[in-house]
């Protein structure tokens, strides 16, 4: 299977990405893009997380809420982006034209890969170690890990979001900057020019 993008990992920033890039899906540019993500969500902090303090999120919120609702939103609006359950990836591979991603179960040829699993030292994918080192905003003892990038981008085409990307781990910040990575791969496809999506009441 050949991609343009494939999101690794289910999390606030996994799934926001994807829904940014599937809200798409009516653009010029973004028409017949070939999206996936690989939903893994075992290890999401969300899992046993609990809001009281996010905008727009009911008071109460269960993290795992927000996990299992996500994917059934983002296959409920977005059907065209590939939600690949029950795989981890496990290398990851720069090509002359894009990545190679390994999982536990398959391959995927894609142009674009973003990283938004979680930033903990347990990371184990390979082809990522050159990119490791300790979380700029954790604090030591915890051996949390971020993969060094300069807004986002790892290098082309390579990019990381959430507290991998060195984000403090609130639910906002991971969910927003999942989003900006969106922004800026839609950017891309339009050839350079500022893109976000909107939907708006008529």
């Amino acid at each position: 299977m050949t991609l343009d993008v494939l999101i690794i990992g289910g999390g606030a920033a996994g799934m926001s990405c994807a829904l940014v890039l599937g809200s798409a899906k009516d653009k010029e540019f973004a028409k017949n893009k070939e999206i996936a993500i690989i939903t893994h969500q075992k290890t999401s902090h969300l899992q046993n997380a609990l809001f009281n303090n996010v905008l727009g999120l009911t008071p109460g919120t269960l993290g795992a809420e927000i996990l299992k609702n996500g994917k059934q939103q983002l296959n409920d609006l977005y059907p065209h982006v590939n939600q690949i359950e029950n795989e981890k990836v496990t290398a990851i591979e720069k090509q002359l034209k894009g990545f190679l991603i390994t999982t536990n179960k398959n391959t995927y040829h894609t142009k674009i890969v973003v990283i938004t699993v979680g930033y903990t030292d347990l990371i184990n994918i390979d082809g990522l170690e050159n990119y490791i080192e300790p979380h700029p905003r954790a604090v030591p003892e915890k051996n949390r890990i971020w993969l060094k990038n300069t807004d986002h981008l790892i290098e082309e085409n390579l990019y990381v979001a959430g507290t991998l990307a060195g984000w403090r781990s609130q639910f906002a910040i991971a969910s927003g900057s999942g989003a900006h990575v969106a922004t800026d791969i839609l950017t891309l496809w339009n050839g350079g020019k500022h893109t976000k999506v909107h939907d708006k009441m008529h």
